[in-house]
Order: structure tokens, then sequence, then C-alpha cells
């Protein structure tokens, strides 16, 4: 990564203090979810909760973090990304604490909630800020490389939590949440300038807003590029989700069951494919078209899904590290698509990135809410119905991306076509 400046309307800022900086603001929504999960079986005990009940400590998260999610784009084209930011982050903070203050269910729950309408800024307004600041091939090796420590998260997350549980109680690991967004607000405080100056801003006006989304969302190609990406990282987030199950009641080691200190398991393999993937796309900008990458994005997604299918046919116990290098090798091809339809869906609306940005995510997080709330809890208790769940969403994933490809071309063809014809008549 490059220390010389993003651009000269933002001269003091660096390429790699900017990745630092919105990788890390990425992270603290996946540290909400993933560092908790090594706590289940105690906070379930405490609180009287449970597999069930705990599990919605997860979706209660996500159907907030999706409903807030609308607001959070579209906040920033009016007010600026820093303002939204910086409150999000304040947000959080207080939520984490309420958190780790809780000794009943139905509270942490209201908390969790509170969380989740506030830990999506880091996400869908970095994105915003990647678009504002650069173009083309350099936002896409910017956007792979926030990717990448974006991607460390889910890896070091359930460990740390580990780690905390080793000597402390679950309230602990709120407290972690606690401390990890001061820092974030600080840095954010003192490092990120406001990259949308007010000359660029929107009005805020609700009946502007519903306008927009209502355009965005009956966009055609806004649909198909958000279905592609949500169904195709749908095929790791059904894993994801039944973490606590798949790791804790499913997998085997040497014959024995795997414990509250042996998530690194399955985090660290699926994250360093997605991190490799992410470093490849950054290398591939600007030397790969961004179709020919997403094409083997999604043949890489293909054969991890096919993979994991048979093994989890052929054999009766799924046993690390084998049951988990096809999530490792599909998390390498999600890699590869996802900056490609972000930046597609951004480029499509350049005044309203915002906007673009959160629908994107909305669209993604009502999938994952349904995941985490339904799907998980109904799939859970099988590994080959695990592995069949999110061969499924692959399939779909590609299926939206053939269609918009298809499209695509149509429409290239249709614009020769009509170029062509004053060309013919002169």
């Amino acid at each position: 990564m490059s220390g010389t400046p993003v651009s000269q309307g933002h001269s003091g800022l660096s390429i790699r203090r900017l990745a630092l900086l919105l990788g890390g603001l990425a992270m603290f929504g996946p540290f909400s979810i993933d560092t908790i999960f090594p706590a289940f079986p105690q906070m379930g005990a405490q609180l009287g909760a449970d597999k069930l009940a705990m599990q919605q400590t997860i979706s209660v998260y996500l159907v907030a973090y999706a409903l807030m999610s609308i607001v959070h784009g579209p906040l920033s084209d009016a007010i600026g990304r820093r303002r939204v930011i910086l409150g999000g982050l304040s947000v959080f903070t207080l939520a984490s604490v309420g958190c780790a203050l809780a000794t009943e269910l139905s509270t942490l729950l209201v908390f969790r909630a509170l969380q989740g309408l506030s830990a999506g800024v880091g996400l869908i307004v970095g994105r915003a800020v990647i678009r504002d600041v650069l173009h083309g091939d350099d936002a896409q090796r910017l956007m792979s490389q926030v990717s990448m420590i974006f991607g460390i998260a889910p890896a070091i997350a359930p460990i740390i939590g580990g780690w905390i549980l080793g000597w402390s109680r679950w309230p602990a690991i709120f407290w972690f949440l606690v401390a990890f967004s001061l820092v974030l607000l600080v840095a954010t405080w003192r490092m990120l300038p406001e990259t949308h100056p007010p000359s660029a801003r929107a009005r805020v006006s609700p009946r502007r807003l519903l306008r927009d989304y209502v355009a965005i969302a009956f966009n055609p190609r806004f649909q198909r590029l958000a279905a592609a990406g949500a169904f195709n990282f749908g095929a790791l987030f059904l894993y994801i989700a039944s973490a606590p199950a798949f790791v804790l009641d499913l997998l085997r080691r040497d014959g024995q069951r795997l414990g509250e200190g042996d998530f690194a398991w399955f985090f660290v393999p699926m994250i360093s494919g997605m991190m490799l993937g992410a470093y490849l796309s950054g290398r591939a900008a600007g030397r790969m078209t961004g179709t020919r990458l997403a094409n083997l994005g999604f043949v890489c997604c293909g054969l991890a899904a096919l993979s994991n299918v048979a093994y989890n046919l052929l054999v009766a116990v799924p046993a690390v590290p084998w049951a988990i290098l096809p999530l490792a090798f599909n998390a390498f091809g999600i890699a590869l698509v996802f900056p490609i339809l972000t930046l597609a869906i951004l480029d499509m609306y350049p005044r309203q990135r915002g906007s673009a940005s959160s629908l994107q995510a909305f669209t993604g997080l009502v999938l994952h809410s349904l995941t985490a709330g339904v799907i998980s809890p109904l799939l859970s208790d099988d590994a080959l119905h695990l592995a069949l769940g999110a061969a499924l969403f692959t399939l779909l994933g590609w299926l939206f991306w053939r269609w918009e490809s298809g499209a695509s071309r149509s429409m290239e063809a249709r614009n020769r076509e009509a170029a062509s014809v004053p060309g013919e008549s002169i």
C-alpha cells in the first residue's frame, strides 16, 4: 500500500492510513457478532436461555443493522461522512456498555439491537468514502485492501472471545468492544477528514430520500448486482451464523469434539482465503477486467460448493481440517467477486453513493437476518444440510450474475447498433 496522498483534494490522507482506518471501522460490526460465539454456553446458562434463544442475540442485531443501514448512507450524503461515523461509534460504545451490564436476556437483546442500529456506519459509509476519493483501478485496489483488513475480524474475534473467557466471564467481551470502539472513535476524530464537501451534499428530505430509494431499488441492474453479491456471500454467512453449532457440536478433531477455544480451526482458514482473494483482487486491478475477475471468483465459489457437498456425502462425521478447506476456497472466490459488484453499484449513482451503499447493505442484511434467525437453526444440526444450503446460495448468486452479464452484453450490443446508424446514413 502506498503512503502517498489519496488525492489533491484530500492531501493529508494517505492510502495506507485510510485503508487501516476504514478497515478498522468495518471490523467492529463483525466483532459484535463473532466475539461472543465462544461465550454462548456460558451466557445461556447465566441468562436462562437455550440455543435458539441465544441465536436471537445474532438475529436481533442483524435486523436492527439492516433497518438502520438504509439510513446511514443517505444521512452521510446529507450531513457528511465524518459526522455519521462519529455518531455511530458513540452510540455503539454506549450500547456495548449496556450489553456488558445486562443481567437478563431481554435487556441484552435491547442493547444488541442498539448495537446493530449503529454498527453499520463503518462499513456502509466507508464504502462511500472510498468512492469519494478514488476512481477506477485505484478504487478497486483500496476496496480490496480494506477487505483484507476487514477480513481479519471474523478470524480473530472468536479467538479473542475465547481468550477473554479464559480469565473472565462473558461481560468482559462487551467491555472489550467498548474499548475497541473508543479507540476507533479517537482515531476517526483525529485522522479522517470530511470527504463529502457541503457543495456535493443532498438536501435532507424524506420525500426525496424515498424517491431515490425507489429509483435505486427498482433499477433492474441494481437488483441483479445486489442479489448476486448477497446470495454469493450468503453461502459463507450461513456457516458464520451457524458457527457455535458447527464448531462445538458437529466438527471433530482426532475423534473428539472441539471446545470453546477451538474456533480458530473454523475462522482462520476461512478468513485466510478471504484475505488472499482480496489481495489478488487488488493486484489484478488494471491487469484484468472486472467482469473476468468476477467470473473467476464465481468459478472458485462453485467448485468450493461442489467439493463441500461431496465431502459431507462421503464422511459420516466432519473433521478438521478437511471440512474447512472448501469454506476457505469459497471465501477466496467471494473476495474476488465482492469488490467488483460493490464498485459497479456505487458507479451507477455518483451523486448518491451513500444511498446506493445503504441499499446494497440492506439487501444483503435482510437475507443474512433471515439466514441467522430461520435458516441456520433449521440446518445447523447436520453438516450435510449446511453444505447443501450453502451450495444453493452460491448457485443463486451465480444465476443473478449470469443474468446481469447477459443483460450488459445485450445493452452494449444495442448501444453499438444505435451508434452505427448515423454513420451508415452519412
